[in-house]
């Protein structure tokens, strides 16, 4: 349990440290944020603002992960590397497109085509090696069986899981990306869900079926779930220190740089832990704010009118005249009952076996 305290501890103490360093950074060399001319008014403000601000914490993670194995002379899992692996894969993707939006000077950054191919180099790229290194019992870091709070059902074979887990990880980057529209909303929300999965992790190793005298109908197939824990916790901690110069008025924006890799270390976690449909539920305010797009646009093409003032939802409430503050914390409150009930039913599905 050490290594969750000193993974959370390290990546918080480097983003507080790190990110005013990379803000001077991307001012001195003029890496701001460009200001789309349909969005809300009150955002021209934010114009010049550094970007790429996920650059900070996925290195405070990477950092965090690493510098905790060496403390406590534990070996990296496999499960482990590849969220690690996912989460940086697509950083790097999205700091390419923030880095030619601000080189630049334009508000889109890489065309279509080329950022979905890069998000699914990594993507699949991450479903299948997840199915490769068994332990000494025969487990991967994923399974080819859906998965709630455990395992059910029957396997859909290595093809369906692949796509499976693309859909995962495309659904879960793009909803974090969509929700990064104001000061430290995305960052805050996905601290809880990281919190989320630090208990997780912690509550399958003590109850894995490895350490149990008898495999019963509750404990948890998992191959590396404290490992995940550390990942969690790294990221955790690393988020935390982030939101301190995240949050309103930022001082920095994460950039699809960090939009992109949390919402792929959400994916990874989920994936890796058997927890994957129990994630829409963890990550509620993600799949409301996608919702919410997918409502808006299905509503224009069909109708011709809007449902909400503008896409996404977060805008809406900004052009009903809500401040920004208000809002975030709103919605944080929304995370926040989504997390609660999310592992109130994890529990559950323990107690219930």
């Amino acid at each position: 349990m050490r290594q969750i305290l000193f993974a959370g501890v390290i990546g918080l103490v480097l983003t507080l440290i790190g990110t005013p360093l990379l803000i001077r950074l991307l001012a001195r060399h003029g890496y701001g944020q460009m200001i789309r001319d349909d969005g809300p008014a009150a955002h021209h403000s934010k114009r010049g603002t550094p970007t790429m601000g996920g650059i900070a914490f996925i290195l405070a993670t990477l950092i965090a992960y690493a510098a905790t194995k060496a403390i406590t002379m534990e070996k990296p899992t496999a499960s482990g590397l590849l969220v690690l692996f996912l989460m940086a894969g697509l950083g790097l993707v999205g700091f390419l497109d923030d880095y030619i939006k601000v080189v630049k000077q334009r508000s889109l950054g890489l065309r279509a085509k080329a950022k979905l191919v890069g998000q699914s180099a990594v993507g699949l790229a991450f479903a299948v090696l997840a199915l490769q290194f068994q332990d000494s019992r025969g487990l991967t870091p994923a399974s080819t069986k859906l998965s709630f709070v455990q395992d059910f059902g029957w396997s859909i074979g290595p093809v369906l899981f692949v796509i499976w887990a693309y859909f995962m990880i495309a659904a879960m980057s793009n909803g974090v990306n969509l929700t990064d529209g104001l000061d430290g909303l995305a960052t805050g929300a996905s601290v809880m869900v990281f919190g989320a999965y630090v208990f997780i992790g912690v509550w399958q190793h003590g109850q894995n079926c490895a350490f149990t005298l008898t495999a019963t109908a509750n404990c948890y197939d998992v191959r590396d779930p404290l490992d995940l824990a550390v990942v969690a916790s790294a990221l955790m901690g690393s988020c935390f220190g982030f939101l301190w110069w995240n949050t309103s008025p930022a001082k920095i924006f994460m950039g699809d740089t960090g939009s992109l890799a949390l919402g792929g270390a959400l994916a990874g976690l989920a994936i890796c832990s058997r927890t994957e449909m129990l994630l829409a539920l963890l990550g509620g305010l993600f799949v409301l704010i996608t919702l919410s797009v997918i409502i808006q646009v299905s509503s224009f093409r069909m109708t011709g009118k809007r449902v909400f003032k503008m896409a996404p939802l977060q805008h809406h409430f900004e052009l009903k005249g809500w401040s920004e503050v208000l809002i975030v914390v709103r919605f944080w409150i929304i995370q926040g009952l989504c997390v609660a009930v999310g592992l109130g039913l994890f529990y559950a599905g323990w107690v219930t076996g």
